[in-house]
């Protein structure tokens, strides 16, 4: 059964489907604005948006048009949604990763998004957002097993998360800092590989986030993403951060 955290609700006691249908347009709209869907690419199709989203297929469709009448989207007979060229720059966006003190500075801020992200996906979370988490999860295992990093699903886990808070200004700085967050996961990764059991250590604190979202422990789960971050910049500094002061 669909759990909806705690959006509004009609008096009988359901969510109200025009709050389905703005979480579903801002979800969107951020992977547009952010490039994830790219200029021309089809969008999947409203069934597979409606089990991505835990909704009916009238509520997508609701989201869809909005994004259409916005221009955002086009449609062609029979092949489906597609996403319009727009001049327009990103909503959201950051200069490149320049140096090490970039990364640091990087870290600070998901310091400041992602552990509160955490608190409110435990609020809310959905049993479509669990089950999405709880398969990013096992390829994070998968990849332990092996001695492996992925950065991918690593990215996506959080992600994840920041979708899962149902807060759009979570999850489009997290698409708007997604190249920045993968040179800091990529030399985190690296710094994890030897002899020491560090990617177990990393992979037992994702499942510990999980588990804090899941059952619904918010202060937990935001305090487990909050030690994660920061274990993860020491290990990356080796407990040694840069002065940031300004000259």
């Amino acid at each position: 059964m669909t759990t909806e955290g705690t959006l509004p609700r009609d008096l009988d006691g359901r969510p109200k489907a025009q709050s389905l249908a703005d979480r579903v347009y801002h979800a969107l709209h951020a992977r547009i604005a952010n490039g994830e869907f790219p200029h021309d690419q089809r969008l999947p199709s409203e069934h597979e948006l409606a089990e991505q989203f835990d909704v009916s297929r009238p509520i997508v469709r609701g989201a869809l048009e909005r994004l259409r009448s916005e221009g955002l989207i086009y449609s062609r007979q029979g092949a489906g949604s597609f996403v319009r060229h727009k001049a327009e720059p990103r909503a959201l966006g950051f200069a490149p990763v320049g140096n090490i003190a970039d990364i640091q500075r990087c870290y600070e801020f998901r310091l400041t998004i992602e552990p509160d992200a955490a608190f409110h996906a435990a609020q809310r979370r959905s049993d479509a957002f669990l089950a999405k988490i709880a398969g990013i999860l096992d390829m994070l295992g998968s990849a332990t097993r092996e001695q492996r990093h992925r950065e991918d699903a690593d990215f996506a886990f959080h992600y994840a998360v920041a979708e899962g808070a149902n807060n759009h200004y979570y999850a489009s700085s997290m698409l708007a800092l997604r190249d920045h967050i993968a040179v800091g996961m990529k030399l985190h990764g690296l710094s994890l590989l030897g002899p020491t059991p560090g990617l177990q250590r990393v992979f037992a604190e994702h499942s510990a986030i999980f588990e804090a979202i899941r059952d619904r422990r918010p202060e937990e789960a935001r305090d487990r993403m909050r030690r994660h971050l920061e274990g993860s910049r020491d290990r990356l500094f080796e407990g040694r951060l840069l002065d940031l002061s300004m000259d």
